[in-house]
């Protein structure tokens, strides 16, 4: 399982871009969940923080609740003391008041109750000794110190009676508690303390403290990202270099195969023209010992053809791909109509089995403009067509025509070369993914497939392609087998555009 996934993870090339993506969705990531733990920490901290403003408040309440309770139970109310013992007492009762007030958290403290349908705000030691150890209480209700703690205490006294526990109320983070006061047994009010606790700097060191957490918890996280990145990047930066050497190495095979290629083509080419030149140098031989003054003036031009063949011939032997302009040029002026006679009278009618076997017809438009092609190329092309239909039509007598066409409109020219033989196989008139039919493609042969030693058609092929021309093969309805070779004349259609 683990090598197939090794070989799975080969399939994909990492490149500088993919790992600086890899790092930049990281980091955005990190930073995403160092946001998300921020708030969180905020939302935990508030949550603590109610809670212990509440709890902090309701103790302070009931400690000093306690404390009031304690004092009044070591001095009972109806033990006679003297100027010297009330004024302790009072201040006793002072000091607790006056104690909670100086807290800074501490907005305000009193002692709320009620006795003969009279409310209470208690806030000092005189006024609680008065009511509590004198029964002679004053009129507090005329206070307006208090005025809302009283109001809100005529509206919570029988819940404080009934449960004598500690109430809370929060309003803007302001926390009002109302403890159950019940000295020596017996109920008399609450004590009131409305407290504002702050705990902003608790908040803020925490907030501080977890701000340079996830700052070095991200840095680290960034210095582990840079050196990965460095790492992964040398290693990429490995991997290139040994691919690099093995794209120079491939390239350096590929270029040797294909030197071996054009050798072996070369080869090929070479024999096949080797007999056509054998053949032609018989013309030669047999032209100059029929040569008299008569026949001279004809047989001349006709010799200087086949020797300026044999040169062609010769020269196509020095080079893998011969230059461009030894194929086309302005300099040439190749008339087609000229070289399809002369092939058709000097070459292929120069036997006489091939006289009596096989028969020409040919249908030649003179409107075809001469082309600016080698005259030798362009035997090349049409001859092995005129072969072939020779070498593998199998009727007696053969009947080829040859036709040639010009469109004015299209400025193209046509060449049709039509035999009455059996014609192609199907299978070779198909087309590869390039869209060249099989029949043109080498080692196919119209023979037998299996031999593959079809090369003319082949020859023809590429040869039409360096000129520009395109040549594609069909069978007819009637039998026989027939090439197309068109011709485009750009000139000529720029010419007339231009004339318009």
């Amino acid at each position: 399982m683990k090598r197939n996934l090794v070989e799975h993870l080969k399939k994909y090339h990492f490149e500088w871009k993919h790992l600086a993506i890899l790092f930049m969705v990281l980091i955005f990531f990190q930073i995403i969940v160092s946001y998300i733990n921020k708030i969180s920490l905020h939302q935990l901290i508030e949550q603590t923080e109610t809670w212990y403003k509440l709890d902090s408040a309701e103790k302070i309440a009931n400690l000093t609740s306690t404390s009031l309770e304690l004092l009044m139970e070591t001095n009972p109310t109806k033990k006679k003391y003297s100027a010297e013992q009330r004024q302790e007492l009072i201040q006793a009762f002072n000091i607790i008041f006056s104690q909670q007030i100086l807290q800074q958290n501490i907005l305000e403290a009193c002692l709320l109750g009620q006795r003969n349908g009279r409310y209470y705000a208690i806030d000092n030691g005189q006024d609680l000794f008065d009511l509590f150890y004198e029964g002679n209480p004053k009129d507090f209700q005329s206070d307006d110190r208090h005025k809302h703690a009283v109001e809100l205490y005529k509206q919570m006294e029988s819940d404080i009676r009934q449960k004598e526990q500690i109430i809370s109320l929060e309003e803007n983070q302001v926390y009002k508690v109302f403890v159950p006061f019940v000295p020596r047994g017996e109920y008399f009010g609450a004590l009131y303390m409305q407290l504002k606790p702050d705990l902003g700097f608790i908040t803020s060191q925490i907030t501080t403290n977890y701000d340079e957490i996830a700052l070095i918890f991200s840095a680290l996280i960034l210095f582990g990202l840079l050196a990965m990145f460095y790492i992964s990047a040398y290693t990429v930066r490995e991997r290139d270099e040994a691919q690099q050497l093995l794209f120079k190495e491939r390239e350096k095979y590929i270029k040797e195969h294909i030197a071996h290629q054009k050798e072996a083509l070369f080869t090929k080419r070479i024999y096949h023209t080797h007999h056509k030149a054998e053949k032609i140098m018989g013309f030669i031989k047999e032209d100059l010992q029929n040569l008299n003054q008569e026949n001279f003036e004809k047989i001349r031009l006709r010799i200087t053809k086949y020797a300026n063949f044999i040169s062609r011939v010769i020269y196509d032997m020095k080079w893998y791909d011969p230059p461009l302009q030894t194929i086309r040029s302005p300099i040439f002026r190749t008339n087609l109509n000229e070289v399809i006679r002369f092939l058709v009278n000097s070459i292929f009618q120069r036997t006489s089995k091939q006289t009596e076997s096989i028969r020409f017809e040919l249908l030649l438009d003179e409107k075809l403009p001469v082309v600016q092609i080698n005259e030798f190329v362009v035997w090349e092309i049409i001859e092995p067509i005129l072969q072939n239909a020779i070498d593998h039509s199998n009727v007696n007598p053969l009947f080829i025509k040859i036709e040639t066409a010009f469109n004015d409109k299209q400025s193209m020219g046509l060449i049709k070369i039509c035999d009455n033989g059996k014609g192609i196989l199907s299978e070779l008139l198909e087309k590869d993914q390039n869209g060249v039919q099989r029949l043109f493609l080498e080692n196919i042969s119209t023979k037998q497939e299996s031999r593959k030693t079809g090369y003319g058609c082949y020859l023809s092929f590429q040869i039409a392609q360096r000129c520009g021309w395109r040549v594609t093969a069909e069978n007819l309805p009637s039998g026989g087998a027939c090439f197309l070779i068109q011709i485009p004349f750009p000139n000529l259609k720029n010419n007339q555009t231009s004339n318009h």
